[in-house]
């Protein structure tokens, strides 16, 4: 086949095309390395890093091409969907992929009608929570491109289970999790870790990483802090991401901020730490994502405990006791001292992303050619 993908160029704080990072990179990649010529067009919004790159996809092709905003912002935007739709009948793609944020899915529909051609959708997330959902005409946009949509891909059940029967999708929805990197994300010394991250060798260490705002669920952590603090004296929170202006993290000698990390450092945070915390709120947000830390910290080998909230439920329904009420931050202190006095370490198998995109590479398939096994 060949697969045109759409998304933007910035990714949880990652460049997806130069970081080649996560979600976003790996289904194109990983559909490139089951022999099929894959193009990823980003739009940037930073207004930087306009190109193209070829990676290795062998036996298959992947590129990149990717389109930055400037200073005459409207007007780039305003053209950028004929100027994509003349590299798109250059390219002759046999389907559409879009993904990453409303206006690529929209874009991707329109695509797909001017092309005749069927189109996929990925939501890596619940869209509608995001601050671009806020612009009249947007939501209602996102659920018509989703309901005509010939596969639609879901980060959760419960974000599945909404398209469903909010959109009243007309193609097949499947969920497929965001998996990891195991490569990077795999069991290490613990001791070196601390040591690579200047973090104490004998304290307990309980904490997070990734970004630190209100709305991502991390204020219960800092208020649960205070009762944790003076509970076990032993114990020290670290926390690493990019923080909220308006929510300065916890202060004091047992309290380590690491800042912005890159990825690998990342892993070895989560192997230094005694207790992950995965905090989401009961938010439209946090009912329908499914947190990719929760993955990273367990392919780590990291005992955790995480809100009782969405796609986090039903992934420790064998083990609630590491479970805590989301928005609570008594019983996420709880919790966390009971994973630090009785730990828990829950059995879950984590596929990686060829396994994933192995078994959605058929349904694509099948939507270009019908008589497909």
């Amino acid at each position: 086949m060949r697969i045109a993908f759409l998304c933007k160029r910035r990714y949880m704080g990652k460049d997806v095309i130069l970081d080649r990072y996560a979600r976003l990179y790996e289904i194109p990649l990983q559909l490139a390395k089951l022999g099929h010529d894959v193009v990823g067009f980003c739009l940037d919004y930073h207004a930087s890093g306009a190109g193209e790159w070829t990676h290795d996809a062998a036996p298959g092709l992947l590129q990149w091409r990717s389109c930055s905003l400037d200073a005459l912002l409207i007007p780039t935007l305003a053209s950028y969907p004929h100027r994509l739709l003349r590299r798109l009948r250059t390219f002759a793609p046999d389907i559409l992929v879009g993904a990453s944020d409303i206006p690529h899915v929209v874009l991707t529909a329109w695509l797909a009608r001017k092309l005749q051609i069927p189109y996929a959708v990925d939501l890596y997330d619940n869209f509608e929570g995001f601050g671009q959902a806020r612009i009249p005409g947007f939501v209602p946009s996102l659920r018509r491109a989703t309901r005509g949509a010939d596969l639609i891909m879901t980060t959760s059940e419960p974000l599945r289970q909404f398209v469903m029967e909010t959109y009243r999708a007309r193609g097949s929805v499947v969920a497929m999790p965001s998996s990891v990197d195991k490569s990077v994300f795999k069991p290490l010394d613990r001791q070196h870790a601390r040591y690579r991250l200047g973090l104490p060798d004998k304290a307990r260490l309980i904490g997070t990483a990734g970004g630190l705002y209100r709305d991502k669920g991390i204020a219960p952590l800092y208020e649960a802090w205070a009762a944790i603090e003076i509970a076990r004296p032993d114990v020290h929170l670290v926390i690493a991401g990019p923080q909220d202006a308006g929510l300065p993290p916890p202060s004091g000698e047992r309290v380590h901020y690491l800042g912005h990390l890159a990825h690998a450092s990342v892993a070895e945070l989560f192997n230094a730490l005694d207790v992950g915390v995965i905090s989401v709120l009961d938010t439209p947000f946090g009912r329908y994502c499914f947190p990719q830390k929760a993955y990273e910290m367990l392919a780590c080998g990291l005992n955790v405990v995480a809100a009782d909230i969405g796609a986090l439920s039903s992934l420790f329904a064998d083990t609630p006791q590491l479970l805590f009420r989301a928005n609570d931050a008594s019983a996420l202190a709880d919790a966390v001292i009971r994973q630090l006095e009785h730990p828990v370490s829950p059995n879950l198998p984590i596929l990686d992303w060829a396994q994933l995109i192995q078994g959605i590479e058929p349904l694509l398939s099948r939507l270009v050619n019908p008589a497909a096994p």
